[in-house]
């Protein structure tokens, strides 16, 4: 079981905290409204297709992988999630990351996803993994300036339609090499 217990809070009176059973209906909500909004339609294979999208706190209960929801002003408006990459040892997957507008441009993207890989490493993952697509232009920026790297695609996450997917070694500093 996953320790729950850790709870941020950012100076935009955000709250970053571990989903709850509570928070699956608004989650949920928030990924179909953004992916809505770019166009991510659940018959392109997108993650807003996913059988499991309204019971993520059920998902993230395995061990090494958490999940956790941006709380801004009462309100669930995004979140992250971490998991391991089927089949492949030692690499996570950046999962599900989406931030309504109300929290966008807030800096939360980055302090979540820095707060997804470091609990990537403290549970001994070697690698962090993600896919995405070209329209979601502001993650795609912040994934390439926090280091990720263009990759080939690993495992059978289901998401065929995200066209990028990105790498980042989580044991030094240095990012693996570019692999187009």
């Amino acid at each position: 079981m996953t320790d729950h217990s850790s709870t941020t809070r950012y100076t935009v009176d955000a709250i970053i905290r571990p989903l709850t059973p509570q928070d699956d209906a608004a989650i949920a909500a928030v990924i179909r409204d953004v992916s809505a909004e770019y166009g991510l339609t659940p018959d392109k294979g997108f993650s807003v297709a996913d059988k499991t999208l309204d019971c993520l706190s059920e998902v993230y209960q395995a061990q090494g992988a958490q999940y956790w929801v941006i709380e801004y002003q009462g309100k669930v408006v995004g979140g992250a999630g971490v998991a391991a990459l089927a089949g492949n040892v030692g690499v996570c997957e950046l999962q599900k990351m989406y931030f309504s507008r109300a929290i966008r441009g807030q800096g939360m993207a980055k302090k979540l996803t820095r707060q997804c890989i470091e609990f990537a490493k403290q549970h001994g993952y070697q690698s962090m993994y993600l896919e995405t697509t070209a329209v979601l232009v502001e993650a795609l920026a912040l994934y390439e300036k926090l280091g990720f790297n263009h990759c080939q695609h690993l495992g059978q996450t289901g998401h065929d339609a995200c066209e990028i997917a990105m790498i980042m070694s989580l044991l030094t500093n240095i990012t693996m090499p570019r692999k187009m």
